[in-house]
């Protein structure tokens, strides 16, 4: 059973830099995309940013140049640095990830194309 566990969430002022971080276990495959999701009060959830299996990124527009996802293979983490943060940043963020047995997965922005979650992590931007 796959486990996402997401840590590095709090407040901060406008400006300010988080990282956040997803503890990753239980893969069958080694061969997995991850993703970060956020979800603010009475919005739906949107992609922020992926990483592919062969670690090709995409990210939304209202993050690019802003944040970077990374992942290390060895300890299964993936990351998600955020700089020069906003209010409208404001959410609970989401890890989630997808495996498959051969081939490559291409880094996605829909929530759809992933069945496994962590149970997010609270960021809150200040003006």
């Amino acid at each position: 059973q796959v486990q996402l566990v997401e840590s590095g969430g709090g407040s901060v002022q406008s400006g300010g830099s988080l990282r956040l971080s997803c503890a990753a276990s239980g893969y069958t495959y080694n061969n997995y995309r991850m993703g970060w999701f956020r979800q603010a009060p009475g919005k739906e959830r949107e992609g922020v940013a992926a990483i592919g299996s062969a670690g090709s990124t995409a990210y939304a527009d209202s993050v690019k140049g802003r944040f970077t996802i990374s992942r290390d293979n060895v300890v299964n983490t993936l990351y998600l640095q955020m700089n020069s943060l906003k209010p409208e940043d404001t959410a609970m963020y989401y890890c989630a990830s997808a495996s498959t047995a051969w081939g490559y997965l291409l880094p996605r922005l829909q929530a759809s194309e992933y069945p496994y979650w962590g149970q997010g992590t609270q960021v809150t931007v200040s003006s």
